[in-house]
């Protein structure tokens, strides 16, 4: 997660991940400051071009999941967690 829409995306990330189940591993990259480890990061997103932020689910090493700055913006952190987070991780 990163970028100047985090300021949503980072809440929406705590919140979602509050209830069970829970990712074993949580990972940010700040797209501005880290270089090698947001290059890293983006070559597990293969079809989809650099979006900050973005908030990614990996499975295996896979990705099954990507939601895009277009998806954040403009969206409470609440919605952002209920509308998409919870649904991918399984909650009602």
């Amino acid at each position: 997660v990163c970028g100047c829409s985090a300021r949503m995306a980072r809440p929406a990330a705590r919140m979602a991940v509050t209830h069970d189940p829970k990712p074993e591993r949580f990972y940010t990259v700040f797209a501005g400051q880290d270089a090698e480890a947001t290059e890293k990061a983006r070559g597990y997103f293969t079809g989809y071009p650099p979006s900050s932020p973005s908030i990614a689910i990996l499975r295996d090493g896979k990705l099954v999941w990507m939601l895009e700055r277009w998806q954040i913006e403009g969206r409470p952190a609440e919605e952002i967690a209920e509308d998409d987070l919870y649904r991918i991780i399984g909650l009602p």
